[in-house]
């Protein structure tokens, strides 16, 4: 009789978290085929970014909790290696499954396949073309390590075919990300984080900010502060602040400056939302401005306009089917985008091909047949032994 294959879904950072709940979720309604385990590096360690994204996505505590934490891309990219490869060699996986770009992710791929256990990543094959971006770095790398790439618009298939990654091994499955958003709607719409800021629909714009060449230094800190003057002469203007970014926008700007943002009457600068009360705040906003990849594409599903703060972006599709608008951080632009959308139509939501909150199954589908002629878990559990053995030797 065959026995469920073992899968281990690994998630690093906040956005990671909304990729895994579908599958999680899907995978789990096929006990009699798969097993699952959590393995969460701990790469955003803060409380608000991590253990509140569970528990709004109806995620369980993980199975691995690897404590990773902050620091040089280096360093963290070896802890989450190490912490990956350890608890592989302790716990048997037929497949690791690794999402998004973070550190986490590449780190995550490349312990896997060490150890020869296949590699699967949703999200596959988008590129910025900028590699000063660190996630594009592990974009490259994870997708190169991967058995199966899980893409979520054609533009990604393109890239990889470009690369050289053989036909066989790209899927095109639709953005997981969209699932979670299409399952949680209904929640967010109950959501009464609108009544606690005193805000209308509609009334006000949203401003994520967490890229370290926009929050690290002092010039990024300087122009993230005029953005913030410039849309709040406007209309108000709600900050869900990431703990890096608010340390820095104090420590950086001069203290008149940070305390004229403080007592700016159209700026709520407040904690880091979960993903209920953050998606409904995102769903009724007149505007979105972000720097973060995820959010250019729910604001696409959404209809709501987006403007990215930065020079470029791997998810050209939220601006050529989307609402998505590339301004960099800019504060002359801003000013420019938000004047053309007081006098803009709203758009109508824009969905590529697949976003339709399916894509889960998909990948549950596929992976089905794909362990159908692939070697069953016996023959893997031989194997696992085998690099057990061979590790401890190493050691």
């Amino acid at each position: 009789m065959r026995h469920p294959i073992r899968i281990a879904l690994v998630a690093g950072a906040r956005p990671n978290f909304m990729k895994i709940a579908p599958l999680y979720a899907a995978l789990r309604g096929r006990p009699d085929a798969f097993t699952v385990q959590i393995i969460h590096t701990g790469q955003h360690y803060d409380y608000k970014m991590s253990r509140v994204f569970f528990e709004d996505l109806g995620l369980p505590e993980p199975d691995a909790y690897l404590e990773v934490g902050s620091g040089l891309h280096g360093e963290q990219t070896a802890r989450a290696l190490s912490g990956c490869e350890r608890y592989l060699l302790t716990r048997h996986a037929d497949l690791v499954v690794v999402v998004g770009d973070v550190n986490s992710t590449a780190a995550a791929a490349l312990a896997a396949t060490k150890l020869h256990i296949p590699v699967a990543h949703v999200e596959a094959g988008l590129r910025s073309g900028d590699r000063a971006m660190p996630e594009e770095i592990n974009r490259i790398v994870t997708d190169h390590l991967a058995d199966i790439l899980y893409t979520h618009c054609a533009d990604a298939g393109d890239n990889l075919h470009r690369e050289g990654i053989p036909a066989e091994r790209i899927v095109f499955v639709g953005n997981v990300m969209i699932d979670t958003l299409v399952a949680l709607l209904p929640r967010a719409a109950e959501s009464t984080v609108l009544n606690r800021l005193a805000l209308p629909p509609k009334s006000y714009a949203v401003l994520t900010m967490h890229r370290p060449e926009n929050v690290d230094h002092a010039e990024g800190i300087a122009l993230v502060a005029e953005v913030i003057e410039r849309v709040t002469r406007r209309m108000p203007l709600v900050f869900p602040i990431h703990p890096r970014a608010a340390k820095n926008l104090a420590a950086l700007l001069l203290r008149s400056r940070w305390n004229e943002l403080v007592e700016n009457v159209n700026l709520r600068l407040i904690d880091p939302l979960g993903y209920i009360d953050f998606l409904r705040l995102m769903k009724d906003a007149r505007v979105v401005l972000t720097d973060s990849g995820g959010i250019q594409e729910e604001t696409t599903f959404l209809g709501v306009p987006c403007l990215t703060l930065r020079e470029n972006t791997e998810r050209p599709i939220t601006v050529t089917c989307g609402t998505n608008t590339i301004i960099g951080l800019n504060p002359r632009r801003v000013a420019e985008s938000l004047q053309e959308l007081e006098h803009a139509p709203r758009s109508s939501p824009a969905c590529p091909p697949r976003w339709d909150g399916r894509a889960a199954a998909r990948i549950v589908q596929h992976l089905s047949n794909y362990f159908e002629i692939h070697p069953s878990p016996a023959t893997a559990g031989e194997a696992y032994r085998e690099r057990v053995e061979l590790m401890t030797e190493a050691t």
